[in-house]
């Protein structure tokens, strides 16, 4: 016989699995509801209100899950970077050469702009935005803050790093400096370039970083 204090338990375990299956699922329609909006609205034209409504959820429970806007879009855009940050971490552990690793990084870069431009249009301006808000650099303890919710310099950053560390890439710039360098000018032309083909902007992006960071023959 089971006792009632093992049927309780089981009860509130079946409540508690329940209760975190519909804050996933929930969770991954505002996610969905998001990208939508951001990719066809725009930054400005897109209200989290409205998000809210067509994950068809109150507002309340979407602040519950992303505390602001500028976290929801970071959290809508991060997982295009994630992968482009493993790439460039299975590049460094197989010591391939550093400049045939960023070429293929500035591709994907490009590629990623190019085919989701709406979206990356709009975390720009969320970015742009947040900028002017604060007036700094980002702050690593920041969580609202969308240059760190999505590290979109990270990739290049690990690989400028260890181009410079196994003496492959000039010491000067820093990798941060040129690292951010090129994702800005990215982003501005996310902006200001959007039907721009990926091509044309990973060549920009190429040239600006190899011409950078290839020491002298």
């Amino acid at each position: 016989m089971v006792a009632a204090g093992e049927d309780q338990q089981r009860g509130d375990d079946a409540r508690a699995r329940a209760a975190r299956t519909k804050r996933t699922r929930t969770r991954a329609a505002l996610i969905a509801a998001a990208d939508a909006a951001f990719s066809a609205r725009g930054w400005a034209a897109t209200r989290v209100e409205d998000i809210a409504t067509e994950a068809g959820v109150s507002a309340a429970t979407a602040y519950n899950h992303f505390p602001t806007k500028h976290v929801l879009i970071g959290v809508v855009f991060a997982p295009h970077v994630a992968t482009l940050l493993v790439q460039a971490d299975r590049d460094i552990a197989r010591e391939r050469p550093v400049l045939e690793a960023l070429s293929d990084q500035i591709d994907a870069l490009a590629r990623l702009s190019y085919y989701h431009r709406g979206l990356t249009a709009a975390f720009t301006a969320a970015v742009l935005e947040y900028t002017i808000r604060t007036e700094r650099t980002p702050d690593p303890a920041d969580d609202l803050d969308p240059r760190n919710v999505v590290p979109m310099i990270a990739p290049l950053l690990r690989l400028v790093s260890y181009g410079q560390e196994s003496g492959q890439l000039r010491a000067d710039p820093s990798a941060s400096e040129i690292s951010s360098a090129v994702v800005n000018l990215l982003l501005v032309r996310s902006l200001n370039h959007k039907d721009e083909p990926a091509e044309t902007t990973a060549e920009l992006l190429r040239t600006l970083l190899f011409r950078t960071m290839t020491p002298p023959s």
